[in-house]
Parts: C-alpha cells; sequence; structure tokens
C-alpha cells in the first residue's frame, strides 16, 4: 500500500496528536469533526478535508482510522447508513485505535469482512506527546496480510509496533494492562495517603520502596504528583481510567471468570468520579485517597 489516503475519526488529545504526525509524514488525511472543533480545524488548515459523515471518510479512505473513547462509540461509527461499513471501499483496512470490548471489535471485524475490508485492533501505550513524534507503542491484531499492508503506516506513529494474534487480542492485552497500571496507579496513592494519615514523609516512603523491587514507572508517576506537585506526567483521566477497569471486569465476565483484584481500583475510580474528581489525572487520586482517610 504505497501513500495510503487516510481517514480520521476521533480527533481528541491523542487522535489530534497522531493526525498531526501522519500530515508531518505527508499523508492525505480526511476528517470528520466529532466535539474538538478546534482540533478538526488545526488538521483542515494542514491540508486535511472535511467530511459530515462517517461514510464519507470511509469512501474517500484506504485506511480508515478511529481513536474514540468508547465501544458504543466506535459501533455508531462503524454502523448505519451514515457508517464506516456503508461507505468502505475493496480491500480498505479499518484501524480502531482506542480501548475498547474484544466482544465488540470481533463482532465489528466479521461486519468488516462482509463488506470487503478489513477490521484490525491496535490500542495505544504512551501518551499525546509521544504520539507527535512518532513514539507509540501499537499493540496491532487481526489479519496478518492487513496488517502486513498497513504495518510501514503504523510505523510512522510507532516505536514499537506489535503484531499479537487474532482479532480482539490487542483489545485484551491493553485491558489487561490497563487493569494492572490503574491497581498499581490507586494503590500507591493510598500508600502515600496512609503516609500522611500516620505522619510518615511521603519522600523517606517513597525512597524505601523504590529502593527495591516495587520501584515501577507507574510508582514514578504518582511520586510526581504526590510529591513534585506534577499531575501530568500521567495525562490519563480518572474517568477513562474507570472505563477501562470496568471493560476489564467485563471482559473477565463474558469469559467466565471473576476479578477479584479489579473490583478495589473500580471501586476507587468510582467514588472519586462520583466525588466530582472525573477529570482529574489518575496520579490525583492520591488527593482522593486523603479526602478518604480524612484529616
Amino acid at each position: 500500500m504505497s501513500n495510503p489516503k487516510i481517514g480520521f475519526i476521533g480527533l481528541g488529545l491523542m487522535g489530534s496528536a497522531m493526525v498531526g504526525r501522519l500530515q508531518d509524514k505527508g499523508y492525505g488525511l480526511t476528517v470528520i469533526a466529532n466535539r474538538s472543533r478546534g482540533n478538526v480545524e488545526a488538521a483542515v488548515a494542514r491540508g486535511a478535508v472535511e467530511v459530515s459523515t462517517a461514510r464519507e471518510v470511509a469512501a474517500a479512505s484506504d485506511v480508515v482510522m478511529l481513536c474514540m473513547g468508547t465501544s458504543d462509540q466506535v459501533e455508531s461509527r462503524m454502523r448505519g447508513p451514515d457508517g464506516v461499513i456503508a461507505g468502505l471501499k475493496p480491500g480498505a483496512v479499518v484501524i480502531d485505535f482506542g480501548t475498547s470490548l474484544p466482544a465488540s471489535t470481533r463482532a465489528l471485524g466479521a461486519e468488516v469482512a462482509a463488506a470487503g475490508g478489513a477490521y484490525l485492533d491496535a490500542p495505544l501505550g504512551r501518551t499525546p506527546m509521544h504520539a507527535k513524534d512518532g513514539l507509540l507503542n501499537i499493540m496491532g491484531a487481526g489479519d496478518k496480510a492487513a496488517y502486513d499492508k498497513v504495518k510501514p503506516v503504523l510505523d510512522d506513529l510507532g516505536e514499537n509496533v506489535f503484531h499479537l494474534g487474532d482479532l480482539g487480542a490487542g483489545h485484551t492485552i491493553k485491558l489487561i494492562n490497563n487493569f494492572f497500571a490503574m491497581t498499581t496507579a490507586n494503590a500507591m496513592s493510598e500508600a502515600f495517603a496512609m503516609a500522611d494519615r500516620m505522619g510518615v514523609s511521603r519522600q523517606n516512603l517513597y525512597d524505601v520502596m523504590a529502593a527495591g523491587p516495587l520501584k515501577s514507572g507507574m510508582m514514578d508517576f504518582v511520586k510526581a504528583y504526590a510529591i513534585d506537585g506534577d499531575p501530568g506526567m500521567l495525562a490519563f483521566a480518572v474517568r477513562n481510567a474507570k472505563k477501562d477497569v470496568g471493560y476489564y471486569v467485563q471482559m473477565a465476565e463474558e469469559a467466565g471468570a471473576e476479578s477479584i483484584m479489579a473490583q478495589c481500583a473500580r471501586r476507587a475510580l468510582e467514588l472519586s468520579e462520583a466525588a466530582g474528581r472525573g477529570e482529574n489525572y489518575v496520579t490525583e487520586q492520591v488527593d482522593f485517597f486523603t479526602a478518604q482517610f480524612g484529616d
């Protein structure tokens, strides 16, 4: 696939950074507005073409990329008379970069195949800042021939690009990854809050924990806020974290398993959102736990 025409749906923080990277690499883009009007206008100013429906995006594109928040949002853009599937070109590849439910992904994959295209799941690791420089981690899965066809484009977006198996494997691994990450982040946040409650230094606690096997990048993300006052080392909202852990629990239930460990992280994130902290970054969960413990 030489210099494919790309359609992009979902120009939020991550999506707009990816679109900017694709434009830096010389790809022609067709985009559609959702909530982020300013990001669409910035893309259009650099040469992207704006259309009004997902069907039009698909009709203009060899590769259709979605970077949406939920499976419901992806399904709403894929299905229906104005959806991607309705406008799909023969041989086109559709890539879901969001964090979606594997069962939804597999169902959409069958519908895309019936329409003459191929569907890949390729959830992302790292941040919009990495996206701007083409340094994402991309967890690709699905038909290997379709993956190989779009691999050069994925290489322009990611530093570490994986093919993980059959359709849905990428979303499965991403949900397991995010379950572990959000459980760790909440546990570390509670640890700092408990240090306050017990009258010991956050810095001393960190120094001891970081000197042993508990040392991790996630610990350092939370420490960056809890000790250094910088919440942006992990620019991931509590609301999104709650969704991802909820998806993990749902995925487990659909597989006939019950997650014990996810319940704590999910409860903490639900309570935090209910307390008005849904738009806060996960690193700020330290404040949530501090408030829970009282003065």
